[in-house]
């Protein structure tokens, strides 16, 4: 590389990449350079010398805490920094290096970039996590709380703040399930694989698996490189789990506008102008989040779809970025969302009467028609007439009657007080016994089956976790090992 001034390319491209991926990429290269140096030395196709002097140097890198060096075009990128510092660290010249014997830039990128998207995910799941149990404590806590349900922006039909959190807390479940997988799948290592073809040399890539927390190989060398579809799979879960929380974003919009729940203060700012504003904005944040989330995982689906199938910049590197970014919002996402949903409470839901008069009590009462025997369009029907009369809780005996003329005639005194009681008692709801209704007991239920899938999500992210540990312990004692001799 050139010498200042930079080129043109130098300073449009490679320093700004430079700069926003060495203090991601540099860390995680000098940990997998650790682990590929023992291997080395321990198949012998590194002198044990040469080896300790290696694992000196990458161990003098991981320890220090400068920052990285300003682009100066002495350099390509963080690969090429790497050999630089670690020719420093070993006191030799970069000729010397044998630390990408066996080992290509495709093959280490595509380890390094799996290494720190399976970190930053297990940081995201926790979140996920967390924000599940949030919700589904306040969904056992307010399953007796009835509001009115609303399809296209209408009063629809009573429900409860439980039943509509538990709702939300089981998409947040199988989304849940979806990052567990996508960790595993993640956890899968391309290193030995090399530009794409491998190496005659003998090496052992499982043991470089092993020594950075992978599960397994991936199974085919030119897919470990030329591969895309974890990176697309990040981007997409990501857009899908935020896109399903602001639509509950917008909902807690209106409860908070009707006054239904409390609004937090903590999530909130003050007008500029009007004193009395209190303004929800963190809700407003994430939908707007939610919308840039869904645009990285588009540009991140456009360069994976305009690149070859190979190791391909636009494919791989270029996407880093979108997928770091998507990343950080979507774990401030669910720490903004479960923090918010861990401090509403109920301030004035709506009234038996408010409910009653908005028409959502209807649908229950041509049930309650269809159990004495009136088919359910006729009972349709005749609660159609009703409500064209007047608000159900006007409605009499009489007006039943003259309503089902024609349509349901000869109700008996015992179907029309169903009617009139359904109409007019939304708390009905809360004893129905429909296993996934809005039943208080029901609601209650469900929060406990769902409590059980979080918990087995917890108990296969802990399996990762432990995974992760035993492996760096097993790394920092074999390299500090064969650095001492």
């Amino acid at each position: 590389m050139s010498t200042p001034p930079l080129t043109t390319y130098q300073r449009h491209h490679l320093r700004p990449t430079y700069d926003h991926h060495v203090g991601y990429l540099f860390p995680a290269m000098v940990r997998a350079s650790q682990a590929h140096v023992v291997m080395l030395t321990e198949q012998g196709l590194v002198p044990a010398e040469r080896g300790a002097r290696l694992l000196r140097g990458l161990a003098e890198l991981r320890a220090d805490a400068t920052p990285a060096p300003e682009f100066d075009g002495t350099f390509e990128d963080t690969y090429y920094l790497l050999e630089k510092r670690l020719a420093e660290a070993c006191g030799i010249p970069a000729s010397e290096l044998d630390v990408q014997m066996a080992r290509s830039r495709n093959d280490l990128d595509a380890g390094v970039f799996r290494m720190l998207l399976r970190d930053q995910l297990v940081g995201v799941l926790d979140r996920v996590l967390a924000t599940g149990a949030t919700v589904l404590d306040a969904a056992h806590r307010y399953a007796d709380v009835v509001i009115t349900g609303y399809t296209h922006r209408r009063p629809a039909q009573p429900t409860t703040i439980g039943h509509a959190l538990a709702g939300y807390a089981e998409a947040l479940a199988g989304e849940a399930v979806a990052y567990t997988d996508l960790i595993d799948l993640l956890n899968t290592s391309p290193l030995g694989s090399c530009a794409f073809a491998g190496t005659d040399l003998d090496i052992a890539p499982a043991r470089v698996a092993e020594l950075l927390g992978f599960a397994a190989l991936v199974t085919n060398s030119y897919e470990a490189v030329a591969g895309a579809d974890h990176l697309v799979r990040v981007g997409t879960l990501n857009a899908q789990a935020l896109a399903t929380g602001a639509r509950l974003a917008r909902t807690l919009m209106d409860w908070l506008t009707w006054r239904w729940v409390t609004t937090p203060g903590d999530f909130t700012q003050g007008s500029s102008i009007m004193p009395q504003k209190r303004n929800p904005v963190v809700l407003e944040h994430l939908v707007s989040m939610a919308g840039a989330t869904a645009a990285d995982a588009a540009s991140v689906l456009n360069n994976v779809g305009a690149a070859w199938w190979e190791d391909s910049n636009n494919a791989t590197t270029d996407v880093q970025v979108r997928l770091w970014e998507s990343n950080d919002r979507t774990n401030r996402f669910f720490a903004l969302l479960g923090g918010f949903l861990a401090e509403i409470e109920p301030l004035a839901p709506p009234s038996a009467e408010e409910i009653v008069a908005s028409g959502a009590t209807t649908t229950a009462a041509a049930d309650a028609l269809t159990r004495h025997g009136v088919p359910f369009r006729a009972a349709h029907s005749v609660v159609g007439r009703l409500v064209r009369g007047g608000a159900p809780d006007t409605w009499t005996a009489a007006d039943v009657r003259a309503a089902a003329e024609g349509i349901a005639d000869g109700l008996d005194d015992a179907a029309i007080d169903g009617l009139i009681a359904a109409a007019v008692r939304p708390e009905r709801v809360l004893d129905r016994v429909q296993v996934d209704g809005p039943g208080a007991n029901a609601v209650r239920a469900q929060v406990a089956t769902l409590r059980v899938a979080f918990d087995g999500v917890t108990g296969r992210l802990d399996a990762v976790r432990d995974r992760l540990a035993r492996a760096d312990a097993a790394l920092d004692a074999v390299a500090a090992e064969r650095a001492a001799r």
